[in-house]
């Protein structure tokens, strides 16, 4: 197969014969770019999983699966799989800070300092609606595990207190990954009478991953905002967080600065998710209880505040690559031996909810999924990065030879154990299945910012990525 003067298929076989050069060839670079860009687009509203500009997006992909002639593989004979989604709407938040700088006699000077949304904080996405005034102390990375040797709240009194935090864990290794989880450290936090949880980002970013609490009122500040904090300390983030990282033992303390903070926030317990599912039947009967799952996650942040998080690469742009693969499969006029399962998941934003509930409840007549293909934040640059299980090794073989021909793999890595920072593949992981998770290599700006815009995608980049994952999924499937 020769693609623009390249062979991208090194050694098609027999596969050649199933129509895999005409399928190849018909992944258009154009197509992806619209398709990414419908996605993207401000009718859907962000596409906040249980918002009504998430179901629109969803129907809207369910239409062009079955325009396309593929087979509905969600609830009912649709092509729409539901779970219960909640979710929340922030309509506006207005942050203060009374900033106390010390000296050898004590506090010396207040400095009002009105901070902007979008700038210096964020609410997180979860948050409850009030209003407060309230001191603040510094917990380290915001972590109880004393059984582990480790509790950043001991010696400091975070009742009725803004707790502020680093995201991460003490060392390297991952006897505190749990811990690291925003809802493990968001109820920590308010166990111990916090008001609310303060993480310190470089930027301050979007986040709907976590659950409302009542009462609880958690964003996130800019290292820029945090800096104006640890002054009276004599100190700033660079510098606190190395000191934080070096440590055997927690850097936890008071501090004189109050802060004020008010939330309009509307919360909807009753949100309903969609993944949108689709496939392409197997051609050996032998294999018919079994599939390749092809996958990436439809939603993203949201509207909030007035403020629009589009999410184009992250991740309309795997959704756009997931949809071109699915329709070069539809036009094959051979089908591997494998059913293959096209699912834009809802949900990955706020915790990996719609592919849990997936790989929990597959179509019916699947008993299990052979192999996971997953396509996240894939429009940025001008290679492709993927992660591998390197167990089967033919997988990585797959990979390889998928690539032969196109030369836009850039990096490898082994998938050999997931976390609390994994996408869509981890529950499919888990059930043990072959996995692979790939990337285009970035340098993915603006994430989970307003700045990431259809402006920043390269079509070239999303077609590449697709005819990777099309030529190895088909490779995997019909093995």
């Amino acid at each position: 197969l020769v693609l623009a003067g390249r062979p991208i298929l090194a050694a098609a076989g027999a596969a050649g014969e199933a129509g895999l050069d005409s399928a190849c060839r018909s992944i258009d670079p154009i197509e992806a770019y619209l398709n990414c860009r419908k996605i993207a687009s401000a009718q859907f509203a962000g596409r906040l999983t249980g918002h009504e500009g998430y179901t629109a997006a969803a129907e809207w992909a369910a239409s062009v699966f079955a325009g396309w002639g593929l087979s509905p593989a969600g609830d009912g004979g649709g092509y729409l799989q539901a779970y219960p989604s909640p979710y929340t709407v922030v309509d506006s938040a207005r942050m203060a800070l009374r900033i106390a700088a010390s000296g050898e006699e004590g506090v010396k000077a207040v400095t009002d300092t009105i901070l902007a949304a979008g700038v210096d904080f964020m609410p997180q996405l979860f948050t409850d609606s009030g209003s407060r005034d309230a001191g603040l102390v510094f917990a380290g990375w915001g972590i109880c595990a004393p059984q582990l040797g480790w509790d950043d709240y001991a010696g400091i009194d975070a009742a009725g207190r803004f707790v502020v935090c680093f995201r991460g864990t003490p060392g390297d290794g991952t006897e505190f990954e749990p811990y690291d989880e925003h809802r493990k450290r968001m109820e920590t936090a308010r166990e111990k009478g916090a008001a609310g949880l303060l993480y310190i980002y470089p930027e301050p970013i979007a986040n709907p991953n976590g659950d409302r609490l009542e009462g609880f009122m958690p964003a996130i500040i800019s290292e820029k905002t945090a800096d104006l904090i640890l002054a009276e300390r004599g100190t700033d983030c660079r510098s606190l967080k190395k000191e934080l990282a070096d440590s055997d033992i927690p850097v936890s303390f008071p501090l004189n600065s109050t802060i004020s903070y008010s939330v309009a926030a509307r919360h909807f317990p009753a949100g309903t998710g969609y993944n949108v599912a689709a496939f392409v039947e197997g051609s050996s009967p032998e294999h018919r209880g079994e599939c390749v799952v092809v996958g990436g996650h439809l939603d993203h942040c949201g509207l909030h505040m007035g403020m629009l998080f589009a999410g184009a690469n992250d991740n309309a742009s795997g959704s756009a690559t997931v949809m071109a693969i699915a329709r070069a499969f539809s036009e094959l006029a051979v089908k591997p031996k494998r059913p293959v399962v096209f699912v834009l998941f809802g949900g990955e934003e706020k915790g990996l909810e719609g592919s849990r509930h997936f790989a929990g409840s597959l179509p019916r007549g699947i008993e299990r999924v052979d192999g996971m293909f997953n396509f996240d934040m894939t429009g940025e640059g001008e290679g492709v990065s993927c992660g591998y299980t390197p167990d089967p090794p033919e997988l990585y073989d797959a990979l390889k030879e998928a690539d032969g021909g196109l030369g836009v793999l850039r990096r490898t890595w082994k998938i050999e154990h997931v976390g609390v920072r994994s996408s869509d593949f981890a529950p499919f992981f888990l059930n043990g299945a072959s996995c692979a998770a790939f990337f285009s290599n970035g340098p993915h700006l603006h994430y989970h910012m307003t700045g990431d815009t259809i402006h920043r995608i390269n079509p070239e980049i999303l077609a590449d990525t697709a005819r990777l994952g099309f030529l190895a999924a088909y490779k995997w499937a019909d093995r």
